[in-house]
């Protein structure tokens, strides 16, 4: 069953709600989890967590490689304040992942979950290798799941209701691409390249659940043009749309999918 915690990461984190967000911590950062069991590095001496957000991931980080020098980075103030006060022994510093672009580069570069907030997939993966120092790795993580019914719904909720001049471009289409394309770009740059998918399935305690687990990514960009009304009508809308689409199993509970992209390219 879902524990009452989350967290992601965005390189668009104005306003963000570091407590939303931290509600289904458990299962946020078990992707971040899995990513670093997979990295084969004995001693990077500099690290960064690219779109840290509250710091669970950057946390993995250095219990992992405790003589490491650990950075995060975002850009939003209030997930760099929850990270700051709940990891004092990391450095956690303002920037925006989209355009990063450091003077020393890093044995390790890694983002956990925050990918997908930032376009141009080709220019940034490109650069963020271009940060790994000789030898290290580019570690990434992030949802594939924006063709899936939960953000096919929201989108339709958007663009059915009353709102749907304001929600115009509130989210703009997903950047991210298909596993080839990750490869294409970055395996001819790399000593060995490694990619794979991971499904994770969550098990909510009903629609609610799948709400509240979408208000700290997903629904956040439609919701900030609403007001309090107005969000309570269209999750109304969306909670009905949901209960549709996700049938109870035969303990009343719900399985919802959640796809994974991973892919971790090794310098020469």
């Amino acid at each position: 069953m879902m524990s009452q915690q989350s967290a992601v990461t965005s390189s668009s984190r104005h306003g963000w709600d570091a407590g939303q967000y931290l509600f289904f911590a458990n299962e946020r950062t078990q992707p971040a989890l899995d990513l670093v069991a997979r990295i084969e590095s004995e001693a990077p001496a500099r690290i960064v967590d690219l779109g840290c957000g509250p710091g669970n991931s950057t946390g993995l980080l250095l219990a992992r490689w405790p003589q490491a020098a650990v950075t995060g980075i975002d850009n939003s103030p209030e997930m760099l304040a929850a990270a700051g006060r709940d990891h004092p022994d990391i450095m956690f510093a303002p920037a925006d992942i989209a355009t990063w672009s450091p003077v020393k580069r890093y044995e390790l570069v890694f983002s956990n979950a925050a990918l997908q907030w930032v376009g141009d997939h080709a220019a940034v993966v490109g650069r963020w290798l271009a940060a790994v120092a000789p030898g290290g790795a580019l570690a990434v993580q992030m949802p594939r799941n924006h063709d899936f019914a939960t953000h096919r719904l929201m989108r339709r909720v958007a663009a059915e209701g009353p709102w749907a001049a304001r929600l115009i471009g509130a989210r703009d289409p997903s950047p991210v691409k298909a596993p080839e394309f990750y490869y294409d770009r970055l395996a001819p740059l790399s000593r060995r390249f490694v990619l794979w998918e991971t499904n994770y399935i969550q098990i909510m305690d009903g629609v609610g659940d799948i709400i509240r687990w979408l208000q700290g990514t997903g629904l956040r960009p439609f919701l900030a043009r609403l007001d309090a009304q107005e969000q309570g009508n269209f999750l109304d809308r969306y909670a009905a749309l949901l209960t549709e689409e996700f049938p109870p199993q035969v303990d009343g509970r719900i399985l919802l999918p959640y796809p994974r992209l991973f892919f971790i390219a090794y310098r020469e």
